[in-house]
């Protein structure tokens, strides 16, 4: 089978769609299409289906998905035997991190990259959800996650996750909240709290409404704001309380704010390194997420 038609499949199942297929090896759709329709004739069986507007993959097309990453995956392989043969890992290395992770990890892990002579990396901030992973990793080498621990897992059959970090959530207070001298506080003591929470399907969200169903409590949610130092100051001044990162959270003295652990129940996130399947094999992208893993280990010890 023709190796570029496999990765035009791979591109189609990872985006979902022909023209984002299209967009990402920068052709047009009718080129995708054709590609499509040429490996359907190579392997003489359907492999995609109209639906509504557009295609979906078969049951064999699935099929032809998952051996065609072994197959690249083993091309990858190949590219990294020869790596080992250089004396160090060299190359750029594209990452993919939501904002919070950036503030935590970026400015102590591009240092260490930085003792790599040959090795770069081209960092981009995205404000992703779980479900947005699998098509990041189409674009990038090592994608920086996170997900309710509670949540399903990302698909390890076709992903590679490297479990970089728990992220224990706390409770953000103003430092003259009525709770703030509490080593720690209930959920039933924040029953008539304003809180500000983060968009629906994102993950501190997610452990919101976990934390709703296990406990009945259901929080009053006044706000809803992503940038983490946006809402930091918003406790601050009063506005809310908040559940936050604990690593990530900005309790130093004069801050205005406090983090206190839930009492009696585990609330985290989890943060993690999801690349394709092989790809940490090369040196350049396995040195990457050893040093994410080290900057870790030095922050949370």
């Amino acid at each position: 089978m023709d190796l570029g038609r496999l990765r035009t499949l791979r591109e189609f199942a990872d985006r979902g769609s022909v023209t984002a297929a299209a967009r990402a090896l920068h052709c047009t759709p009718s080129a995708i299409s054709q590609q499509l329709r040429a490996l359907q004739a190579e392997v003489g069986i359907a492999l995609t289906e109209p639906a509504g507007r557009g295609l979906r993959l078969t049951d064999a097309g699935r099929a032809l998905v998952a051996r065609a990453d072994d197959v690249l995956a083993a091309l990858d392989r190949a590219e990294a035997e020869l790596d080992t043969y250089r004396s160090a890992p060299r190359g750029r290395v594209r990452i993919a991190i939501f904002q919070s992770a950036g503030l935590m990890l970026l400015p102590g892990l591009l240092r260490r990259i930085d003792q790599h002579e040959n090795l770069e990396v081209d960092v981009r901030d995205v404000d992703m959800v779980p479900s947005q992973v699998p098509g990041l990793v189409a674009d990038y080498d090592v994608v920086v996650a996170h997900r309710d621990e509670h949540a399903p897992e990302f698909d390890t059959e076709r992903l590679d996750v490297v479990p970089l970090l728990r992220e224990p959530l706390d409770v953000a207070l103003p430092v003259g909240h009525r709770l703030a001298r509490n080593r720690r506080v209930g959920l039933a003591d924040l029953a008539d709290e304003r809180w500000i929470s983060v968009d629906h399907g994102f993950p501190v969200d997610d452990v919101l409404r976990s934390l709703t169903v296990r406990t009945g409590v259901r929080p009053q949610i006044v706000q809803r704001i992503n940038d983490f130092r946006i809402t930091e100051r918003l406790v601050a001044a009063g506005h809310g309380i908040a559940l936050m990162p604990r690593y990530t959270m900005d309790t130093r003295r004069g801050s205005g704010l406090v983090g206190r652990p839930l009492a009696g129940i585990r609330a985290a996130r989890l943060v993690e390194a999801v690349c394709r399947t092989g790809a940490a094999n090369r040196p350049a992208v396995a040195t990457v997420i050893d040093e994410m893993r080290a900057e870790v280990a030095a922050l949370t010890t």
